[in-house]
């Protein structure tokens, strides 16, 4: 259409009519002169806007999809990195507990004792020293730790120290086939070595073959000259098995440890020994055996009457 008076005068025209249609339109309601025209336009363009609408919609929805899946990413990753950390502060509150329940332990052994401890934390096993027992701890010569002290823990021996530096020792363990110690047996004082067996129980020569013993028997270290290299009193194990008696000198009985070789974390290094011998005073209280149980029998005595009829009431 070309710019012409006309064309203009035609275009102010139609806007005219239109404001007028719309007055009346929506002035009208319902009774609008002009709804018939309306839902002829809706009934051609409306399956057209829906076909759009359907074909615009999946695409609108993926894209809510896949910024409602980041959000969940982040959030479940959020979850996993929360319940990691709490895993790590759960396994680390467990272990603390468990370390500080092994020092209360040693403690208590070392004041029944009343052995001055140099505290030490083992940080390597043996392997480097040959098939030997050993373990290295991280205490040396700049904590006062010297060769042929003795090593503890809450349970009882661990060893003794052979090798010291400035920052670690060695400490060949109570069960390394070449470890000896003088061993004392509870209440009688019965006197034996103790030799160590590996991952066996000890074996205890006692020096009377004679002597009354029997599994579930305790010993303690003998003690040496000096306190060194062994202080006495420490807790050493369990009898679980003696030899029968041949009339021989000594007798052989087998020690099972107090001591966990396989699992040492805290230990204590005696760098004091007691003032006087301890003898059975650090080996905690034997358990209480379980008192029995009283029975009771009730014996039933059948009455003479019992089998004979009931006479009736009126007789």
């Amino acid at each position: 259409m070309r710019d012409t008076r006309e064309s203009r005068l035609l275009l102010v025209l139609l806007i005219a009519i239109a404001f007028a249609l719309i007055t009346v339109d929506i002035r009208a309601g319902e009774e609008s002169p002009v709804d018939g025209a309306r839902q002829a336009a809706a009934a051609v363009f409306g399956p057209v806007e829906e076909g759009v609408a359907t074909a615009v919609d999946p695409v609108a929805n993926a894209i809510g999809a896949v910024r409602d899946s980041g959000e969940r990413h982040n959030r479940i990753a959020v979850l996993e990195r929360e319940n990691a950390a709490l895993k790590a502060k759960l396994g680390s509150d467990e272990q603390t507990r468990s370390r500080i329940h092994e020092l209360d332990e040693m403690l208590k052994r070392a004041g029944a004792g009343q052995y001055g401890i140099k505290g030490a934390e083992v940080i390597a096993i043996g392997a480097a020293q040959g098939f030997s027992w050993t373990v290295t701890i991280d205490a040396g010569s700049k904590d006062g730790i010297e060769r042929d002290m003795t090593v503890l823990n809450g349970d009882g021996l661990v060893g003794r120290v052979t090798t010291v530096g400035p920052d670690t020792a060695t400490v060949v363990l109570a069960n390394d086939p070449d470890f000896t110690v003088g061993t004392r047996l509870e209440k009688t004082g019965e006197l034996g070595f103790a030799t160590g067996q590996g991952d066996r129980a000890l074996s205890v020569q006692m020096l009377n073959g004679k002597a009354k013993i029997g599994p579930g028997d305790r010993l303690v270290t003998f003690g040496s000259h000096g306190n060194k290299p062994f202080v006495p009193g420490v807790p050493i194990g369990e009898v679980v098995k003696v030899d029968a008696a041949r009339g021989d000198l000594t007798r052989t009985v087998w020690v099972r440890p107090f001591v966990g070789f396989s699992r040492l974390d805290i230990v204590g290094v005696v760098v004091m020994p007691p003032r006087e011998d301890p003898r059975d005073a650090v080996l905690p209280p034997k358990p209480e055996a379980p008192k029995p149980i009283p029975t009771v029998t009730v014996t039933v005595t059948p009455s003479a009457t019992a089998g004979a009829p009931s006479k009736p009431a009126d007789e």
